[in-house]
């Protein structure tokens, strides 16, 4: 039993419910993912080569995919939940239905630090990717949500309850490093951006967090309720962070992962502790 949580860390189903509430809920809760795409279309501006037809794996509310299709591109979306998947392809991320070599771009917002077998979807990416095709991805990662995780501790402490896991395991900038080299993918690039934004008070952050589908779906959870007392503790511990306006500062960690597809006529590595290349130099930028 321990072993299959290990192997499953995540509720699928869960994970595909607060996805359709994320999408009744709409709103301004992707602003982390719009500056994320963002981020991500500068970097494939500046990309030398030309692509032409793109997966996008987390369709939100289609900032991403729109923008793609605005420069011309023929984007197939997909999503685990089915309001978002009635705009595209309805799947999980670690078992997509397409053939080898259908896209010569994978790009994906938000979605793959939720995945139950993370090496196995990148290596299914790698595998629907033509030779020398291009993967771009941004998800949260390990040091985000750090007065959440203090406010859920003051909680538990305040009821007498034992530690239980609130949120997700994140993933550290190594770890993806070498997740993206074990899946076959050339000249691997991982970097990372701390967003630090003001919160009036906890609701607002768990609404956001709610709006985005981010809220807790571990396979083994405390499925019990705080009462008013240990939501009131909660409350308390992350308005003691407030700065002189009362706005408490929650810090995402925001994780960047790029690779190529193998072909022959890509640049080899360097050797094992010979200088390292530019995040543009393995963008292939423009001259």
């Amino acid at each position: 039993m321990a072993s299959d949580i290990q192997d499953r860390p995540f509720d699928r189903a869960l994970r595909r419910l607060r996805r359709d509430r994320a999408a009744r809920q709409g709103g301004d809760a992707f602003f982390l993912h719009h500056r994320a795409a963002d981020e991500l279309l500068d970097r494939l501006d500046m990309v030398s080569r030309p692509f032409r037809r793109v997966l996008v794996l987390g369709i939100g509310d289609s900032w991403l995919a729109d923008r793609l299709r605005a420069r011309g591109l023929d984007v197939v979306a997909a999503d685990s939940g089915a309001r978002f998947a009635a705009r595209g392809v309805r799947c999980d991320e670690d078992r997509l239905p397409f053939a080898d070599g259908a896209f010569d771009l994978v790009m994906s917002v938000g979605v793959l630090d939720t995945v139950n077998d993370l090496p196995g979807a990148l290596a299914l990416i790698r595998r629907v990717l033509r030779p020398d095709g291009l993967f771009l991805a941004a998800f949260a990662g390990a040091g985000s949500l750090p007065r959440l995780r203090s406010a859920m501790r003051a909680a538990e402490e305040f009821e007498g309850r034992d530690p239980a896991p609130r949120l997700h395991p994140q993933i550290d900038v190594r770890a993806v490093g070498d997740l993206l080299g074990r899946a076959g993918f050339a000249l691997p690039v991982v970097d990372r951006d701390a967003v630090e934004v003001r919160y009036s008070a906890l609701p607002a952050l768990v609404r956001d967090l709610r709006g985005m589908g981010a809220t807790n779906i571990l396979a083994v959870r405390d499925r019990r309720p705080f009462g008013r007392p240990g939501l009131a503790a909660a409350i308390a511990d992350f308005a003691g962070h407030a700065d002189e306006a009362g706005k408490t500062a929650e810090t995402f960690e925001i994780v960047y992962l790029s690779g190529w597809a193998p072909a022959p006529d890509q640049p080899q590595p360097a050797r094992r502790g010979s200088a390292t290349a530019s995040l543009a130099a393995a963008l292939k930028t423009k001259s």
